[in-house]
């Protein structure tokens, strides 16, 4: 085995011990009502884990800009400096709120790839559709009615418009698509937060996501873009603006044309490494379980350019986590 191979598939692996180590420091959060202080734990141990590996990493998806942020801010630099330049786009805790309420499917999640190959996405909304893998490319486009996407996703899987789901974030400004999607009957998957994890469910046949459709946050876009990249999905995405200082901060992230639909790999090309660890259970990931002596996570590690996705299960000694 090639060292440069040898080396792609040891880093791979270190991504997920990364988000383990910020599932477990949210988890110790979960239930007590407290979102910020549940999100800087995680911050906290997913710092600690990046500076533990060789690598040239740049945030380009954080926390927010350098002065928003004390750490994992949009330009901060993490790992050692040693190795490969590595764009890192993260969410130490996707589903902040969820963790506080003690509610599912909040998750660490972050995703690695070749400097230069993550679009550097502004903190403002993005209008997405995003589908699972098994589909001709352009099945559903984000400038299409919902009616004629849900009618096209229908055709290509061989079944009626009332045997799809939509994954839909529970928001006003959503109602209507979620009317759309019930005019076709068509089912509605309503979430309260965790924009990662809508577009992540439909990478997997069992959670019964077939689109996920609406606006959410940017960055999150660009995370499960990663996701979608590593098992072949389709994503569609357009910034949306509510007022001058968003687009102010569009064109100090670099975009130049502010109205572009992006493709799946206009938001993540190159080869993508994606990791997600379960903070509280949800419907793809367990989350984590403390024991007298031990912690157990559940993490999905996918990469790109094999399209392999690993399940891991880990017991963790309770007396090394401290």
């Amino acid at each position: 085995m090639a060292d440069q191979e040898y080396l792609d598939r040891v880093f791979t692996m270190e991504v997920g011990r990364c988000t383990e180590a910020a599932a477990i420091a949210a988890s110790r959060m979960i239930g007590r009502g407290d979102k910020e202080g549940a999100d800087q734990e995680a911050v906290n141990a997913l710092r600690q884990a990046f500076n533990k590996l060789d690598m040239k990493g740049t945030v380009v998806i954080g926390e927010g800009e350098r002065d928003e942020a004390p750490m994992l801010y949009i330009g901060e630099e993490v790992g050692t400096g040693n190795g490969p330049d590595i764009d890192i786009a993260l969410d130490p805790l996707e589903g902040t709120t969820l963790t506080a309420k003690a509610m599912a499917n909040a998750l660490a999640v972050v995703a690695m790839a070749k400097g230069g190959t993550l679009l550097h996405a502004p903190d403002v909304y993005m209008q997405k559709i995003a589908v699972g893998p098994g589909y001709p490319d352009g099945v559903v486009d984000l400038d299409a009615p919902t009616e004629d996407n849900i009618a096209a996703l229908a055709k290509e899987k061989g079944v009626p418009t009332s045997e799809i789901t939509l994954c839909v974030l529970d928001r006003d400004r959503h109602e209507a698509i979620i009317a759309a999607a019930r005019k076709l009957d068509a089912r509605v998957f309503l979430i309260p937060d965790g924009d990662v994890a809508g577009v992540f469910h439909t990478t997997e046949s069992h959670t019964g996501i077939d689109m996920y459709v609406g606006s959410g946050g940017a960055p999150e876009g660009v995370l499960a873009a990663a996701a979608l990249r590593c098992v072949g999905g389709q994503m569609q995405g357009r910034l949306l603006f509510r007022n001058d200082d968003e687009r102010a901060r569009a064109e100090r992230a670099g975009i130049r044309d502010l109205d572009r639909k992006y493709a799946l790999r206009d938001l993540a090309s190159g080869d993508v490494i994606f990791a997600a660890t379960g903070v509280t259970n949800g419907t793809m990931l367990d989350g984590v379980k403390w024991e007298k002596d031990f912690v157990h996570t559940h993490t999905v590690v996918m990469r790109s350019k094999t399209k392999t996705v690993r399940y891991i299960r880990a017991r963790t000694d309770r007396e090394r986590i401290g």
